[in-house]
């Protein structure tokens, strides 16, 4: 037996994530659903996961199994006190998995909606926020032990490194967190007016152009960035995209000067539900080796569209938010119905996107169809009845949809940005254009329809995508350089200096 002695595995982590988001109990995009998987993978592999969340009324609706911990606590904000009461969520204890705690407030949370109803987003959202993360602070050293990592997500929870690092430091338990701050989208920063920093009893030193000030306003991702131990974006390429004048959202200095600790990890999906060979959702299964099932699967998504049920008709999906990020104006402005072959959409949106996807489909019911109804399972259906994914997004920190159309075998048409370029192969597993232009897009097509014309090549391309893997195990293995080094430099250097 070799007497060379076995690398030691570092310790556990604890790591709480405090984010307004949390698939499957309240989302409105993809950022409840990679915190949800991220954590799940955390506990996986042996750390101590633990997520906060506010209370909304969608989740109370819900009727879960959850127990109060301990007695509510007054939450006191620039002189006003509000109430907060913890849940957790009971679970089978089975198997490793996060423990999911809620922060409940009638006044902030018991609403229609997470950010706004249908009169646009709530007029308080900086307070309602920033309630959040004081409570979430303020409530964690009777749930969680020190030292550990707080790991906030975008920027409704990112005045917890601000505060973390203004009003609680100095005190024993806080000065053990480190604190890693998210950027899903750098498009949404927490822009208020400069009276927020009193509203909120933040100290106005923190209110300099090095900190939370932009262009005479507070800028509540900024601070976070400024405060926390780390930072990170959700893809290699967004992360570069990230510090550049054009791709920065007005931030790229911010970036910048962050220096390494700004970092780049793609997110990933879980392959255990994301697989057509056992997904319970779609007509019929099928695999890399044989993929006969996906035919029927394409009939059944034609059919369930209204349009007509044609084995060798190439079909383009898109399964995404109607909006001006996804780039949608590039689709309505290309003609595209006036080629062989069918459109379908998925999603809700705004709604001049809406509209106008509704009138294409009135002019070509046999091509266009749109249903507005987006489910979870609608999606497993649509990505593996098409041929195409489209995504000409006008920009994209890393997407999560076509690491799930390339698991089913359709291939995605997709611009070269962010998570985009990172998880698809040109040529191999789907293709890309490179400028947000009408032209660009279109060659797209057309390259892409030459090639699904070869189907001894189109079959290839289906294999090389399906073979892909995009294991959270990777992201998840990311992060925890990321906590590790956040927690070196809290403990060496007292972290960064704002």
């Amino acid at each position: 037996m070799s007497s060379r002695k076995r690398p030691r595995r570092a310790a556990p982590l604890r790591i709480v994530h405090i984010a307004a988001e949390l698939s499957p109990y309240a989302r409105t995009g993809g950022l409840g659903e990679a915190v949800a998987v991220l954590a799940q993978f955390q506990a996986r592999a042996g750390h101590e996961a633990t997520i906060i969340v506010p209370f909304y009324r969608e989740i109370v609706d819900r009727r879960l199994d959850v127990e109060l911990v301990g007695d509510s606590q007054q939450v006191v904000i620039a002189g006003r006190r509000d109430e907060v009461r913890v849940y957790r969520l009971k679970t089978d204890g089975t198997s490793p998995e996060p423990r999911i705690y809620f922060l409940a407030n009638q006044h902030f949370f018991d609403r229609d909606g997470i950010y706004g109803d249908a009169r646009g987003e709530f007029g308080d959202n900086a307070r309602r926020f920033a309630f959040f993360c004081v409570a979430a602070l303020q409530v964690l050293p009777s749930l969680v032990d020190a030292p550990a990592v707080i790991h906030a997500h975008d920027w409704h929870a990112a005045l917890a490194p601000v505060y973390l690092r203004s009003w609680m430091a100095g005190h024993p338990y806080y000065d053990q967190l480190a604190s890693v701050l998210s950027v899903h989208n750098a498009g949404f920063q927490g822009h208020f007016p400069t009276q927020t920093m009193s509203d909120l009893g933040i100290p106005w030193d923190w209110y300099t152009m090095h900190r939370m000030e932009w262009h005479g306003r507070v800028n509540f991702l900024k601070g976070g960035m400024v405060a926390a131990d780390a930072v990170s974006t959700v893809s290699r390429t967004h992360a570069d995209e990230l510090r550049t004048p054009g791709g920065g959202f007005g931030l790229d200095g911010a970036f910048r000067e962050l220096g390494d600790r700004f970092v780049g990890i793609t997110n990933g999906i879980d392959e255990t539900i994301w697989n057509p060979t056992t997904d319970p959702h779609i007509a019929a299964t099928y695999s890399a080796e044989d993929l006969g099932g996906k035919a029927a699967d394409k009939a059944a998504l034609q059919g369930h569209f209204g349009l007509p049920v044609s084995p060798r008709t190439p079909v383009f999906a898109m399964a995404a938010r109607m909006v001006y990020q996804k780039g949608i104006d590039l689709i309505i402005d290309s003609g595209l119905t006036a080629l062989d072959a069918q459109f379908v959409f998925l999603g809700h949106g705004e709604p001049r996107y809406v509209h106008a996807l509704q009138q294409l489909a009135r002019r070509a019911p046999e091509r266009v169809a749109l249903d507005t109804k987006f489910s979870d399972v609608l999606e497993h259906r649509v990505l593996a009845g098409a041929d195409v994914l489209l995504m000409p997004s006008l920009y994209e920190p890393c997407g999560l949809t076509q690491m799930r159309a390339q698991r089913y075998g359709t291939l995605p048409l997709a611009r070269r940005v962010g998570g985009l370029a990172d998880t698809i192969d040109d040529g191999r597993s789907g293709f890309l254009f490179d400028d947000y232009t009408v032209h660009d897009f279109a060659e797209g097509v057309i390259r892409t329809l030459r090639t699904y014309s070869d189907p001894s090549a189109w079959t290839a391309m289906q294999r090389t995508a399906m073979a892909k893997s995009f294991s959270w195990s990777h992201a998840e293995q990311g992060y925890e350089r990321l906590y590790r080094s956040a927690l070196e430099r809290r403990a060496t250097s007292g972290g960064p200096t704002a």
